[in-house]
């Protein structure tokens, strides 16, 4: 058994053969290229228990070798993974289910006849493999990066392979993002926490992708800083996991979830203040308002524009050929991992990073009822001024929605999702949003969690 822990990048034909040219890949490869064509039979239950509890089995034919391997549940987030495997080196092409023991079998499928474990799917793909080592710092990092292209096959059904998978040998796991961000920053390298068994399992019934990552946790004696990583973790796999599957059927809802979560991100990367500095953050900001610049207004025309919605998908192909996706996916992966906002921050900022979070979100709540209490009283006569505090309504919803369990404060649920009504408003175009947002306005002032805050 060893810990896996990889990187896996979508790419595109075009974006392998520049990886396998790209300066950085040349100066740190060994020992040139070597091309290996790889099959694996995946096994499960007719019921796919296996796949329920996160755990993949297959069969894997590289050259006249064969491999049974085990992977168990781990966690995935931005590309990154980290999870337990087995191997077990066979001399025919016959699942050995005598290797599946207590060792290694995971305990919730105990009882599981393992003699009803059958082929489901395969996937079949050449795997051009070169080994990377270079110093950083004190240590040495080894990684391998692998390119693979072919395809995942289920009965009649089948979907292209093309990705890059960077594995971690030797060194840090902060060293596999930095390779990744070096080389995203000139490829369109799209971070994908999407397993070839998980689209396998996809192709097998498109149902089984789950969407949905663990809600998080959050704690009043939780320091803003731990709060912080742990949301942006949570918003980063999220908005991943909806890019992935809009990419893969297209659907408008994702899109328009898609989009909210990236100004959820913004609103993160905002809200801590002095904790965390605009100067760690500020590439990340550009990227993030680029995106949003773009998908944004046609999430709002969307709605109403059937022409639009028919369009996106295609645009949003166009947009995983450009670098700014991939670039902020992982470079926010990168800040999370190696927490750089601490780094760069003052004194003051140190000590609003240690704060309870139960603390200094009250605070915050009440610093932005004050800035937010003018534009309300004033919305009957000019909503627009509600237009302008999209980003502070932005940064007040995220928190509540996360966090709003911490608060003493009368029926927090209802103030949450009259406050969220009102932020949608604010990005409706045109007077019937401004109407919407003299109401909405006024309902949120005669809440008793608003009067709570404001008074």
């Amino acid at each position: 058994m060893f810990n896996e822990i990889e990187i896996k990048l979508r790419a595109t034909p075009t974006t392998l053969e520049r990886l396998k040219q790209h300066a950085l890949i040349k100066k740190r490869s060994k020992d040139g290229w070597q091309r290996v064509p790889l099959f694996n039979q995946y096994f499960d239950t007719p019921e796919r228990a296996l796949a329920h509890s996160k755990v993949a089995l297959r069969l894997r034919k590289d050259g006249e070798q064969y491999i049974q391997t085990l992977k168990t549940r781990g966690q995935s987030v931005a590309g990154l993974s980290e999870r337990h495997e087995w191997d077990w080196y066979l001399d025919s092409a016959q699942l050995d289910i005598s290797k599946l023991d207590d060792s290694c079998w995971p305990a919730e499928l105990a009882e599981l006849d393992k003699a009803t474990l059958q082929p489901i799917f395969s996937t079949d793909f050449v795997r051009k493999k070169t080994e990377l080592a270079w110093g950083r710092g004190k240590q040495k990092v080894i990684i391998e990066a692998a390119l693979d292209q072919g395809s995942v096959v289920v009965g009649e059904h089948s979907e292209p392979i093309c990705e890059v998978e960077l594995e971690l040998r030797q060194g840090e796991p902060a060293a596999l993002l930095a390779l990744a961000c070096e080389l995203a920053a000139d490829l369109p390298l799209m971070p994908c926490d999407i397993s070839k068994a998980e689209r396998g399992y996809r192709l097998f019934d498109s149902a089984s992708y789950s969407l949905r990552l663990p809600q998080v946790s959050l704690s009043a004696e939780q320091t803003l800083d731990d709060s912080f990583a742990t949301l942006g973790w949570q918003l980063l796999g999220a908005s991943q996991r909806l890019a992935e599957q809009y990419r893969f059927n297209g659907h408008w809802k994702l899109l328009v979830e898609w989009v909210d979560l990236l100004l959820s991100l913004r609103a993160l990367l905002a809200s801590p203040g002095q904790a965390v500095p605009r100067s760690s953050t500020s590439a990340l900001r550009q990227h993030l308002d680029a995106l949003i610049a773009t998908w944004q207004p046609r999430s709002v025309e969307g709605y109403y524009e059937q022409a639009t919605r028919d369009a996106a998908p295609a645009q949003f192909a166009e947009e995983l050929e450009g670098t700014r996706w991939g670039q902020l996916s992982l470079g926010l992966a990168q800040l999370l991992l190696t927490r750089a906002w601490q780094a760069e921050r003052n004194a003051k900022g140190t000590k609003i990073g240690g704060v309870a979070l139960g603390n200094w979100l009250l605070h915050q709540l009440k610093d932005d009822a004050e800035a937010l209490s003018t534009p309300l009283a004033l919305a009957e006569q000019d909503p627009e001024r509600i237009r302008e505090q999209t980003p502070r309504l932005q940064r007040v919803c995220l928190w509540l929605e996360h966090a709003r369990g911490l608060l003493e404060l009368p029926e927090v649920d209802r103030f949450y999702g009259e406050l969220n009504k009102l932020r949608y408003f604010a990005y409706v175009p045109g007077s019937e949003g401004l109407e919407a947002c003299q109401h909405q306005a006024h309902t949120v002032r005669t809440l008793k969690a608003w009067r709570a805050l404001s008074r």
